[in-house]
């Protein structure tokens, strides 16, 4: 388990929370009321700031039920918070569905996981070794 510092800079906002034990993502929270007409997306502010330690990155993903209900999603899915961030933790919300979507403060808006992370090192060569896909892709296995 890691710790994560955490800043409220909002005096509402709503600490993340894991809904079920075994969870892999806590709920985030907005800090504000927003209207989001079809089409349209915001940046929806959750009131906080983390510290999140070196080695790790936190993911800002869809709630699923608010995709499979109102088609509410995150437009840069999954997006990432790096360790060194000390910014406030915001969702890029865009609803893609056919009504109005009306955000309450204290809506749950998406969740956030905590993943670690591997850094490359690159390696300049001439050529790359031979596979059986090769340069095949975008939809070239059917």
């Amino acid at each position: 388990m890691i710790k994560v510092r955490i800043k409220k800079i909002k005096k509402d906002a709503i600490i993340p929370r894991y809904a079920y034990d075994g969870d892999a993502g806590v709920d985030i929270y907005s800090a504000e009321d927003y209207t989001l007409k079809p089409g349209e997306r915001a940046l929806v502010s959750t009131g906080i700031k983390i510290a999140i330690p070196d080695g790790y990155e936190a993911q800002i993903r869809p709630r699923s039920g608010l995709a499979l209900k109102y088609g509410i999603s995150i437009c840069n899915t999954p997006g990432t918070i790096d360790s060194g961030y000390r910014g406030e933790v915001c969702a890029i919300v865009i609803n893609h569905g056919k009504n109005v979507f009306n955000i309450k403060k204290g809506d749950k808006i998406a969740q956030m996981v905590f993943n670690k992370i591997e850094r490359a090192e690159f390696i300049e060569v001439e050529e790359l070794d031979a596979t059986k896909r090769g340069e095949k892709g975008f939809g070239s296995s059917g």
